[in-house]
């Protein structure tokens, strides 16, 4: 499809996927015209006009070669694995599956499974499948945007963790965008994506999950949310979002001891923020490098250090900045976008100040209290 008629001047970037073409449309053809939208429906790529002040620039993508295939029998080998542990753990939960606080236990074969394990285990899908869920629509919103603007990138992968003390069988999903990403729209668009889909689903599953709740009895001191264990009890922090959630539902209950259903929204709430953390390669740090990309580092560096000094109340924040520093190689910031210069445009910048108030209307300071 030739666009050189609708066009006075465009430059175009070839990468290994795909082409990048940056377009001054002829004034004509501005807006676009009737022509011009008909031409860029034939289009085998995707298109998005930048905001530059005359409104006539157009940013074109199309593939070129053959994409990367997916391995469909990993991702589905993976899923189906954190679908067992994460079921596992919901079970486990509920009292279907005793609690072995030997964290060797599988290992060694002294872990106590019950007789009827496969109709035990079964009673932890509600925990699981929401779960799940929640997890899969965060990433298959990285996906589909990063489609949309004709990046290779994977299928997500799950990974399952091991069924021990304090594990919820889970250690997240992710995607591998293996492409340099081509400006700061596209990186915030595929940034944003995923944590606001994961959020559209965690809500009415915590909704849902404390209307299945019930209220603790024990001490009057006794507050929040409570995780019930064969061992103990496990006292969950609220966010803002979770407070006000619980409330609605449940009024003015000091404590309530949680649904599994309810621990699965909560989860998704959390992962949520922790995702969104201004960090990095998390998804807040390409929302952050695309909002403001002179002032990542130093708001990267300041964030990590205050979950560094969050430690002090709950250790995982230690883990969690240790594991980031670990995977990032040491570098807080952002790698660059192919064209920084491009402007953002205005429903952007409305989309990054979404972000952020998402983040901090979910962000719980001590997780979790023994």
């Amino acid at each position: 499809m030739d666009l050189s008629g609708y066009l006075l001047a465009w430059r175009t970037t070839a990468l290994p996927d795909r082409e990048v073409i940056d377009a001054l449309v002829h004034p004509a053809h501005a807006g676009p015209s009737s022509a011009l939208a008909a031409a860029l429906a034939d289009w085998p790529g995707g298109h998005y006009w930048s905001d530059e002040p005359d409104g006539r620039h157009l940013v074109l993508t199309r593939p070129i070669g053959r994409r990367r295939r997916n391995a469909w029998a990993v991702h589905l080998l993976l899923l189906a694995a954190t679908l067992f542990t994460t079921t596992f753990v919901g079970a486990v939960l509920l009292g279907a599956i005793p609690f072995d606080p030997n964290p060797l236990a599988l290992l060694l074969g002294t872990y106590p499974f019950p007789r009827d394990f496969i109709h035990a285990w079964a009673k932890g899908l509600p925990f699981s499948a929401p779960l799940l869920a929640i997890l899969l629509c965060h990433e298959l919103g990285h996906y589909v945007t990063a489609r949309r603007y004709q990046l290779d990138v994977s299928l997500p992968f799950f990974i399952p963790a091991p069924v021990v003390p304090w594990s919820i069988g889970t250690m997240g999903a992710f995607i591998r965008l293996r492409t340099v990403v081509s400006d700061r729209r596209q990186l915030l668009d595929v940034g944003a994506a995923g944590p606001i889909a994961g959020l559209l689903v965690a809500l009415p599953v915590l909704v849902i999950g404390f209307a299945l709740s019930h209220p603790a009895g024990g001490p009057a001191s006794l507050h929040g949310m409570v995780l019930g264990l064969d061992d103990g009890q496990a006292v969950l922090g609220d966010s803002l979002l979770t407070f006000a959630l619980r409330h609605l539902v449940r009024g003015s209950a000091p404590a309530l001891v949680l649904h599994p259903v309810a621990f699965a929204g909560w989860l998704g709430v959390f992962v949520t923020m922790l995702n969104l953390l201004p960090i990095s390669q998390l998804d807040g740090g390409h929302i952050l490098y695309s909002a403001v990309p002179r002032w990542h580092r130093r708001t990267a560096l300041g964030f990590w250090a205050l979950i560094v000094a969050l430690g002090v109340y709950w250790r995982g924040w230690l883990l969690w900045g240790g594991l980031v520093l670990l995977l990032s190689r040491g570098r807080l910031g952002h790698p660059p976008v192919l064209d920084v210069h491009r402007p953002l445009p205005r429903s952007r910048r409305v989309l990054a100040w979404t972000a952020l108030i998402l983040f901090l209307i979910t962000f719980t300071p001590i997780p979790f209290r023994l």
